[in-house]
C-alpha cells in the first residue's frame, strides 16, 4: 500500500477483502476478465472475488453473468481446478443478462491461497 497526497491507499479493495477473508481462515476465488469483444461493462483486468458462503465483492460484468461467475467460484474453491468461462449474447438479449450493447466477455476464475 501506498498512500497518496489526499491520504487514501492504492491497495485494491477487491484485493484487500479477499485477503481479510482468506486470514479469517475462509475459502476465496479470484475471478478476472481476462479480454472483451464489443461493449461490454467492465474492462479486462476487472475482477471480483468470492468468498466460501457466497460474499463477494467487486464486478465483472453484472446480471446473470455475475451470477454464473459466482457459481463458477464456488466449483473452483471446491476443487481446486481454474475456469475459464465465456459469455456472449446478441443485442436483443444483450440488457437481460447485463451485458450492454451485445458484448462478449471472457473471465478466469481461479482459487487463491
Amino acid at each position: 500500500m501506498t498512500p497518496s497526497a489526499a491520504g487514501h491507499t492504492s491497495a485494491d479493495p477487491v484485493l484487500e477483502q479477499a485477503a481479510n477473508w482468506l486470514g479469517e481462515g475462509r475459502r476465496v476465488a479470484l475471478a478476472t476478465v481476462t479480454r472483451t469483444w464489443g461493449s461490454a461493462p467492465r474492462r479486462a483486468g476487472s475482477h471480483m472475488a468470492v468468498a466460501e458462503g457466497g460474499d463477494f465483492t467487486g464486478s465483472v460484468s453484472g446480471g446473470c453473468v455475475e451470477s454464473a461467475v459466482i457459481h463458477a467460484a464456488m466449483e473452483v474453491m471446491e476443487s481446486g481446478d481454474p475456469q475459464r468461462l465465456k459469455f456472449g449474447v446478441t443485442n436483443e438479449m444483450a440488457w437481460e443478462v447485463g451485458l450492454a450493447c451485445g458484448g462478449e466477455v471472457e473471465i478466469y476464475v481461479e482459487a487463491v491461497r
